[in-house]
C-alpha cells in the first residue's frame, strides 16, 4: 500500500496538505520569483528540498499530535550542501524557519553535518537522522532533483554582494513557502485558494495620471514665483530626459522646494516604461514626512484602486482609513486585509516605505523580514533625503544597493538638495561589491538650478553667541511674527519656549510629542502661515527634511551644513517674497560644559565642527552651491572615516554571520521603548489602548498605538524611576512586552499640550 506523506495538517475542509504537492508548488513559485537570475535553478532546488525532513516518520507522527520538538529543515539543507554542492540553497533551507545562520565553512559543517544528531544547537531531534532515507522517499514520490550547473556561491569575495544574493534566494524560498502554505489553509471547496496578486504597474496610464495631476494642481497654481516655477520646469524636463537611461545608480541633486518628489516619480515611471521595471519603491527617512508624500501619491492615483499605492510603515492604516477590529483583532475591512497581505511581500506596483523598513530588511536574517526582497528585482528605488543615511552604515549599504542594481537590473536614485559625496567611498564599497559606487547625475549641470536665490543666510562671527533671552527678544519682534526657529536639543527648545511664554501664535515641535500631536501642530502652523496670522514655531530637527512649510524668516542653531541648508529650505520656499527670505544662523550659549554638549551626538558635533572650520576658512558659505557640499563631505569623511566606524558590523560581515549582521545593522538604536501617552485630543483612543493593553495586544493594537506613542530610552535593570508610571502592555499569549508601555497618567500631569512628554526630573535622561 502506497504511503502518503503530508506537509501540513487538515485545513477547514478536513484536507491534509500532501508533501509532494507542497514541494513541487514551492519549487515552481521560487523559480518564478527568481525569474532571469543566474541562480534560479538553485531556487527551484531549494523549493524541492526545503521540507525534505517531513518525509521522516517522526514528523508524520507530529502531524498526528504524537511528537514535538523536531527539526525538519536540516535534512534538506544537508542534502543541498553535500549532494548538490549549493551553499546558498543550504543556507536558505536551514533558515526558512530559524533564520539565516553563519555562512562560513566551519559553521556550516558544524551545524549541518557534524553535530546535528548528538548535539543539536537548538536542542531538537531530527525528524529522521537518515538523510538518504528521506531523499529516497522523495524520489519515490516522483520528485526529481538536478545539480545546479552554475552555483551562486563559489567564493565569498565581495561578501556584502554575495550575502545579498543569499538573501534574495532565501526571499524566493520563504515567500513561495508562505504563499503555498497559506493557500492550503485558505482553501475552498475546489481546493487550494491562492491569494489574489497585487495590481500590475501600468506605466503608460500612471504617467498620464501624473501629468494630469501636474496640470490641475501644480502648473495652474500661482503659488510660486516665476523663477521657482522655471527651476521646477527644468527639473521635470531633466528627469524626463534622464529616464531613457539603462538601469543603474543615479543621483538627483536639486534645490529644496524644486519639486523633487514629483520629478522623481516622473523619472521612475518613464524609466520603468523604458526598462520594463515591475514596481516603484519610494523610501523616506522619517515617519514625520511619510504621510505628506503618501497623500500626494494617493491623490495622483486615486482612480487606480486602493492597493495601487501600498504604504508599508508603522503608521500605515491610521487616520480616516484605519481599519476596525473586533475584540479578537480580526480585520473586518477587506481592503485593509488585502493591504496587510500585500505588505508581507510588497506585491504592489508602487510601495512607500521607510529607510528602516527597506535597508534593515536587506541586512536581515529573519524569514518574515527578508520575504519581500525578491520583489526589489527589476524595480526603481527612490531614496528621498539621501543625506539621512548614517555614516556608520554607509559603506555596506552602498555596496548592497550597488549590487542590487548591477545584478538584478534595479535602478537606485539618491535624491536630496545636499547630496553626500558618497562616490568618495567607492574604493571601500568595492571591497564588498565589485560594482562600487559611481552614480550618474539625473540633472546634468545642476549648479545653474541652485543659482535661484530665495534666501540670504546670515552667519555668526567667530566666537559670537546669543543667549536665550536675547534670542527670544528677537523672535518676539514685530518683524518676526512668522518665524521658524530650529534648535539642536530638546532642552534648548524648552529654554526658548519658557522665554517666549505668552507670545501670540507660539507652537512647538519635537519628538517628545506623539505622532498625532505633531501632525496636528503642523496642520495648525500651515493654516497660520496661509492666513498671515502670527506663527512662531520652535522646533528640533524633526521639522527639517521633507516637511512642506514656507516661512519668511528662519533661525537655525549652528549645526551640520546639510541641516542648516535643510532648515533654509523652509524659508521663502515658493520664492514669493519681494526680497530674499532671511535665514539667521546663531550659536547658542556654550556654558561651562563646552561646545560638544550643544549637540545630540558625537557625529553631529563633528559635522558641526567641519561646518565651523569651513566658515572660518571662507567667511561665508553658499548653501546653494553643490560644490560647497562636496568639499564639506570630503572633509567630513576624511575626519570621520565612515568605513571604520562600525567595527562590530565589519567583523560580522567578515565572519559571514547573518544573525550578527542583523544585530549590528541598525538605523535606529534598539534600546528605546514606546510609551503610549494621553494626548488631549485623543483621550478616548488612549483609554481604549490602555484597557486592551491590560488583557493582550496584537498587531492592530500596535498599529493604532504608533500614533499616540513617544520613544524613550529603556531604563537599566529595575530602575527606580519606573515607580508605577510606565505600565508594560501584556501579550495575549501571556507575559509583558519589553517594548510597549502605557503612561499611567490619567490626570495628564506628564503630557503637556505644547511640550509633549515631560517625565519627572528623575526620569528626564530617559527621553530618546
Amino acid at each position: 500500500m502506497e504511503t502518503i506523506y503530508f506537509a501540513h495538517s487538515e485545513n477547514n475542509y478536513g484536507v491534509k496538505h500532501r508533501l509532494d504537492v507542497h514541494l513541487r508548488s514551492v519549487s515552481q513559485l521560487a523559480e518564478s520569483f527568481a525569474e532571469n537570475s543566474r541562480w534560479k535553478a538553485e531556487a527551484m532546488s531549494a523549493g524541492l528540498l526545503h521540507d525534505l525532513g517531513k518525509y521522516g516518520d517522526l514528523f508524520q507522527a507530529r502531524l498526528r499530535g504524537e511528537e514535538a520538538g523536531l527539526d525538519h529543515w536540516s535534512a534538506g539543507a544537508n542534502v543541498a550542501l553535500l549532494k548538490f554542492r549549493t551553499v546558498a540553497a543550504a543556507l536558505a533551507i536551514e533558515g526558512h524557519h530559524i533564520g539565516l545562520q553563519a555562512a562560513n565553512t566551519n559553521s556550516l559543517r558544524r551545524v549541518l553535518v557534524d553535530n546535528l544528531i548528538v548535539n543539536h544547537p537548538l536542542k531538537l531531534r531530527l525528524s529522521d537522522s537518515d538523510f538518504a532515507r528521506v531523499f529516497s522517499r522523495a524520489d519515490t514520490d516522483g520528485l526529481r532533483f538536478a545539480q545546479p550547473s552554475d552555483p551562486m556561491i563559489t567564493s565569498w569575495e565581495h561578501s556584502v554582494a554575495k550575502m545579498l544574493d543569499v538573501r534574495m534566494l532565501f526571499s524566493c524560498l520563504v515567500d513561495a513557502d508562505f504563499l503555498d502554505t497559506e493557500a492550503h489553509f485558505q482553501a475552498g471547496p475546489e481546493g487550494k485558494r491562492r491569494r489574489a496578486p497585487g495590481p500590475k504597474l501600468d506605466t503608460t496610464r500612471a504617467a498620464l495620471a501624473l501629468e494630469q495631476y501636474m496640470a490641475n494642481n501644480i502648473r495652474m497654481r500661482p503659488a510660486s514665483s516665476s523663477s521657482v516655477a522655471a527651476v521646477r520646469s527644468d527639473l521635470w524636463a531633466a528627469a524626463t530626459d534622464a529616464a531613457t537611461a539603462s538601469p543603474g545608480i543615479f543621483s538627483l541633486t536639486a534645490p529644496t522646494g524644486s519639486g523633487k518628489t514629483l520629478a522623481m516619480l516622473q523619472f521612475a515611471l518613464k524609466h520603468a516604461e523604458k526598462n520594463n521595471c515591475r514596481r516603484i519603491i519610494l523610501v523616506v527617512p522619517y515617519l514625520s514626512i511619510i504621510e505628506q508624500t503618501a497623500r500626494i501619491y494617493r491623490s495622483i492615483f486615486s482612480e487606480f484602486g486602493p492597493n495601487f499605492v501600498l504604504e508599508h510603515h508603522s503608521l500605515a492604516g491610521l487616520g480616516n482609513e484605519q481599519s476596525k477590529s473586533d475584540a479578537e483583532g480580526t480585520i473586518k475591512d477587506d481592503t485593509e486585509r488585502q493591504r496587510r497581505l500585500l505588505s508581507e511581500n510588497w506585491d504592489a506596483p508602487i510601495v512607500i516605505t521607510t529607510n528602516v523598513q527597506l535597508l534593515e530588511s536587506m541586512f536581515s536574517n529573519r524569514p518574515s523580514t527578508c520575504r519581500k526582497l525578491h520583489n526589489l528585482m527589476g524595480s526603481v528605488i527612490l531614496f528621498d533625503e539621501a543625506q539621512s543615511l548614517p555614516q556608520q552604515l554607509a559603506v555596506p549599504t552602498l555596496a548592497a544597493l550597488s549590487h542590487l542594481s548591477t545584478e538584478y537590473k534595479s535602478s537606485v536614485v539618491f535624491a536630496t538638495a545636499t547630496q553626500p559625496a558618497f562616490n568618495i567611498l567607492d574604493v571601500h564599497v568595492k571591497k564588498y561589491a565589485g560594482s562600487g559606487w559611481q552614480p550618474r547625475e539625473i540633472v546634468s549641470g545642476n549648479r545653474k538650478m541652485f543659482k535661484i536665490k530665495r534666501v540670504a543666510p546670515e552667519w555668526p562671527k567667530e566666537g559670537e553667541t546669543i543667549d536665550w533671552p536675547d534670542l527670544a527678544a528677537e523672535l518676539r519682534s514685530n518683524e518676526n511674527f512668522r518665524v521658524l526657529c530650529v534648535v539642536n536639543l530638546k532642552r534648548h527648545a524648552l529654554a526658548l519656549l519658557k522665554q517666549l511664554d505668552g507670545v501670540d501664535g507660539l507652537y512647538h515641535l519635537s519628538t517628545n510629542m506623539c505622532t498625532a500631536h505633531r501632525r496636528e501642530v503642523l496642520d495648525q502652523v500651515r493654516k497660520q502661515l496661509s492666513s498671515g496670522d502670527p506663527c512662531r514655531l520652535i522646533s528640533t530637527q524633526c521639522v527639517e527634511a521633507g516637511v512642506d512649510l514656507d516661512f519668511p524668516v528662519v533661525y537655525r542653531a549652528m549645526g551640520p551644513l546639510e541641516s542648516i541648508a535643510q532648515a533654509a529650505g523652509r524659508c521663502n520656499r515658493e520664492g514669493r517674497l519681494p526680497t530674499f527670505g532671511r535665514v539667521k544662523v546663531f550659536q547658542p550659549p556654550v556654558g561651562d560644559s563646552g561646545r560638544r554638549y550643544l549637540y545630540p551626538t558625537a557625529a553631529y558635533y563633528l559635522a558641526t565642527e567641519v561646518t565651523l572650520s569651513l566658515l572660518k576658512q571662507h567667511g561665508v558659505l553658499d548653501i546653494d552651491d553643490p560644490e560647497v557640499f562636496a568639499a564639506y563631505y570630503r572633509r567630513l569623511y576624511d575626519l570621520s572615516q565612515p568605513a571604520d566606524q562600525n567595527t562590530d558590523l565589519t567583523e560580522a560581515i567578515t565572519a559571514l554571520d547573518f544573525p550578527e549582521i542583523a544585530k549590528h545593522y541598525r538605523l535606529i538604536e534598539k534600546d528605546a521603548i514606546q510609551v503610549v501617552v494621553p494626548w488631549l485630543q485623543q483621550l478616548d483612543e488612549y483609554e481604549r489602548l490602555s484597557e486592551q493593553a491590560k488583557y493582550g495586544i496584537n498587531g492592530d493594537w500596535i498599529t493604532r498605538a504608533q500614533s499616540l506613542s513617544v520613544s524613550i530610552y529603556k531604563p537599566r535593570g529595575n530602575s527606580a524611576p519606573w515607580g508605577g508610571l510606565l505600565i508594560p502592555a501584556r501579550f495575549r499569549r501571556g507575559g509583558d512586552s519589553d517594548e510597549w508601555f502605557i503612561l499611567e497618567d490619567r490626570e495628564r500631569k506628564f503630557y503637556d499640550d505644547i511640550l509633549g512628554l515631560q517625565l519627572p526630573t528623575t526620569m528626564q535622561t530617559m527621553i530618546a
